[in-house]
């Protein structure tokens, strides 16, 4: 394969298509009463989760559908928002308010999240990119590296901060 070959990057749908489909996911996960838009990670395949954290300006309960695998306990995802600049805003809830909460298809669990150490990512980066060939380009399109986000159980169960049943 040629370097041009090599350095294309890899089509991306419209930021607007990618939006809408994130949106259409979530009121899928909605209309059904929380039965449908989940599912567990497979080999080489991602799983989804809802991701209910609280926002940093507002203080209130902010959820998001997201890509995630399992490492032992914790729950893994990276913080990208949909491929394009910037870090999402779940990630920046996250920071400021670490205890939050997330739906699987087993049910809700208290988490707490963090950034992935450097062994942690570099153990942890390539299980993403056995699930999407074009993973690494897709990430090389942001200016910012992407962080992995570990969530890791909660034993307290309660933080003062659990959001509230769907």
């Amino acid at each position: 394969m040629s370097d041009a070959q090599e350095t294309k990057a890899p089509w991306l749908p419209p930021r607007w298509f990618i939006r809408l489909a994130w949106s259409v996911h979530r009121g899928l996960y909605r209309a059904s009463g929380g039965r449908s838009g989940l599912w567990r990670p497979r080999a080489n395949r991602w799983g989804t989760l809802r991701l209910t954290t609280i926002g940093r300006r507002t203080g209130q309960q902010r959820s998001v559908i997201l890509a995630y695998f399992e490492d032992g306990p914790n729950l893994v995802g990276v913080a990208m928002n949909g491929w394009g600049e910037g870090a999402p805003a779940w990630w920046l809830n996250l920071q400021a308010h670490p205890d939050a909460s997330v739906d699987l298809v087993d049910g809700r669990r208290p988490v707490r999240g963090r950034v992935a150490t450097d062994d942690e990512r570099s153990r942890l980066w390539p299980r993403w990119r056995d699930a999407d060939k074009n993973f690494d380009a897709h990430a090389a399109r942001r200016r910012s590296e992407t962080a992995v986000v570990v969530l890791e159980p909660r034993s307290d169960g309660d933080s003062g901060q659990r959001p509230k049943a769907r």
